[in-house]
């Protein structure tokens, strides 16, 4: 039977952790879903006897043959997903047994939405923590929020497989904020649903998260909301908004360098924040 949910679990370096995270898959309540693990160029044991073995619905399994990335390991998955729905997990995180039949039903009373993700708990170096409230999972158009930060985690997500190949997947030219970047790209264009209900767990605090290990974050979402300029559906509103959050991340992306000392770098910044403020 092909089925309807493809999930997707990148892996790097995580073996123990993958296991977890899959055992998670394993003892969801709904079943009509494949699981395609993704080995990104791992080097701690991670390969297929250790990955398969682990799962007692038919995991399948695929190495990259280096270190390519979380935007490319995702993209591969997805094309290689029979599923016409794609629910993504990250091998650090967990999912509660009834996500994925929460999600299911709650896809197949609002038919409109092609994105919906569910609450989460934040364990951080091993303690459950109250996320802000500025982090609060909200749903309909969230396009205002996705700006100023990352408003859909990818564990909590199920996204049509259409919807995801139509906006053009991950930008794999980004090593970090690939999600922020794929948010924006569509909360401009498509509202998001969401369950009312924690249906996963969001571990975060150790050191081989991106979010611990790539330096000044912002550079990358400055990226994302200059691309997104260059989308002619994009209103003029829309394009309001989005000039607005650059001008805001540039000017602390160029007072960092400057602090640095790194004159080039803040002079290049600070150009972008002109001609930011000149197209307001």
């Amino acid at each position: 039977m092909t089925p309807l949910v493809s999930v997707i679990i990148p892996t790097f370096n995580r073996l123990a952790l993958c296991q977890r995270a899959i055992q998670s898959v394993c003892d969801q309540s709904y079943t009509n879903y494949e699981c395609i693990v993704i080995n990104d160029g791992s080097t701690d044991g991670t390969d297929k006897d250790s990955i398969v073995a682990h799962g007692n619905q038919g995991i399948i399994y695929h190495a990259l043959p280096s270190n390519c990335g979380v935007a490319y390991a995702r993209n591969f998955a997805v094309s290689q997903a029979r599923g016409s729905w794609i629910a993504f997990l990250d091998s650090d995180d967990v999912w509660h047994p009834k996500k994925l039949e929460r999600q299911i039903a709650w896809i197949k009373k609002n038919s409109t939405y092609s994105i919906v993700q569910t609450r989460e708990i934040w364990i951080r170096k091993g303690r459950r923590v109250n996320p802000p409230k500025t982090h609060d999972k909200v749903g309909g158009w969230i396009f205002p929020e996705s700006l100023k930060r990352c408003m859909i985690t990818p564990s909590s997500v199920m996204i049509k497989k259409k919807l995801f190949l139509t906006v053009g997947g991950f930008n794999e030219s980004l090593p970090a904020c690939e999600d922020y970047d794929l948010w924006l790209r569509l909360t401009y264009r498509h509202p998001v649903g969401l369950v009312d209900d924690y249906l996963m767990t969001r571990y975060g605090g150790h050191e081989d998260q991106l979010s611990f290990s790539t330096p000044i974050l912002d550079r990358y979402r400055i990226r994302a909301l200059l691309n997104l300029l260059t989308h002619e559906s994009i209103s003029d509103d829309q394009r309001g908004m989005v000039l607005s959050t650059l001008k805001e991340k540039c000017t602390i992306v160029a007072q960092g360098f400057k602090k640095r000392n790194r004159i080039d770098l803040y002079e290049r910044y600070h150009t972008l924040i002109e001609q930011c403020a000149s197209s307001l």
